[in-house]
């Protein structure tokens, strides 16, 4: 038998790969690569020791304050991030589709950064503030493997007051709470949000060497007097709170994100009555300080997180919409360290030797 047939054959096969490799070159061409995020070092004159986001007390304050007049130059306040050291202060904006940094006297930023820690509370812990309801630790003491602490959990709350022409101080509402037989309340600052309609708190505890939990703090009526730990979470590696959100994006309540010990990322619903784990991601941190390292993103259908992976300098979004998946990781020029914080479409990161940088994970003008 002649081999012509199978050289025509080998020919036709020849034409095809060159064929399909052409399509595919066409389509590569054709298609856009998904942009990467951009990452741009802000222009400061000073070390950053410290950095506020937009939906912390002190940057509402200074967009109130007039500090800057250029803040309320529109109809409302505008979003900014705040960062101050030793040698200066800084206000960063979004002014003309990319970040701003306006200087601040770090003295005025300081004055204001001293509303956040109330009389009694835990030295350099911050209040969590909601209307007219604020909420503390208070009563230092140490956990069993000797890690800060505190005894109690502060409620305070502005009461409603009958109108008059003569001056009065507003009538404030106290109440406390331990965190339990053989528990500490961990020194980090204690969340308010919104459970079946009603605000609740969440707090972090510690119950042993390297553990603790979760515990919920709710009231069945408006009685200020009434607040009580009605949930608990199972103790575990001693977690830390990293974020709370809607992050079902079903409108169904806030959930909580924290980040444990062992550098598991945990999903939590909360109930009135139960704090229930939900889906977990190992390989992130969160820090040891006080310093607000994780951020919710708030998009269709759920909501990412925003925060540092453990052992490298990088930033991971994390979805968390059916679960926990890795949509983006950005390399940092060194690990994060004084903040990480939304600024509109922007992330800022105040990093751990006193730079911080703006990204932007479209491709764009950080």
């Amino acid at each position: 038998m002649s081999d012509a047939p199978m050289r025509a054959v080998d020919r036709v096969r020849s034409r095809t790969a060159r064929a399909g490799l052409l399509g595919l070159a066409l389509l590569l061409v054709a298609t856009p690569a998904a942009a990467e995020p951009t990452v741009r070092l802000l222009e400061l004159p000073f070390k950053v020791r410290e950095m506020r986001g937009p939906r912390t007390e002190v940057a509402t304050a200074v967009a109130t304050s007039g500090l800057l007049p250029i803040l309320r130059a529109g109809k409302g306040p505008v979003p900014v991030v705040l960062v101050w050291g030793e040698e200066g202060g800084a206000v960063l904006i979004l002014e003309n589709g990319s970040v701003a940094v306006k200087p601040v006297g770090r003295e005025a930023v300081e004055d204001l950064v001293a509303s956040e820690t109330p009389r009694g509370a835990l030295p350099g812990l911050r209040r969590a503030l909601d209307g007219p309801l604020s909420v503390f630790l208070s009563g230092r003491t140490r956990s069993a493997d000797g890690a800060p602490a505190a005894t109690t959990l502060t409620f305070r709350e502005r009461q409603p007051m009958a109108v008059s022409t003569d001056p009065k101080p507003v009538p404030i509402a106290t109440a406390t709470l331990t965190a339990g037989e053989g528990a500490v309340f961990a020194a980090n600052p204690p969340r308010i949000v919104s459970v079946a309609g009603r605000p609740a708190v969440l707090a972090a505890t510690l119950t042993g060497s390297d553990a603790g939990g979760l515990v919920l703090a709710t009231r069945t009526s408006s009685d200020p007097a009434s607040w009580t730990l009605s949930a608990r979470a199972p103790s575990g590696p001693r977690p830390a709170i990293a974020a709370v959100g809607d992050f079902t994006g079903k409108g169904t309540g806030m959930g909580a994100a924290t980040v444990d010990s062992t550098g598991r990322l945990t999903l939590w619903t909360l109930a009135p009555d139960r704090i229930e784990p939900g889906p977990q991601a190992a390989g992130y941190t969160i820090g040891e300080g006080e310093a607000d390292l994780a951020e919710t993103l708030p998009r269709e259908g759920g909501a990412d997180l925003a925060l540092p992976v453990a052992g490298i300098p990088a930033l991971a979004i994390v979805s968390t919409r059916d679960g926990l998946r890795e949509r983006a990781r950005v390399t940092l020029p060194a690990p994060a360290g004084t903040g990480v914080a939304a600024l509109g479409e922007r992330l800022i990161v105040g990093l751990s030797d006193g730079r911080v940088a703006a990204i932007t994970l479209d491709g764009g003008k950080p």
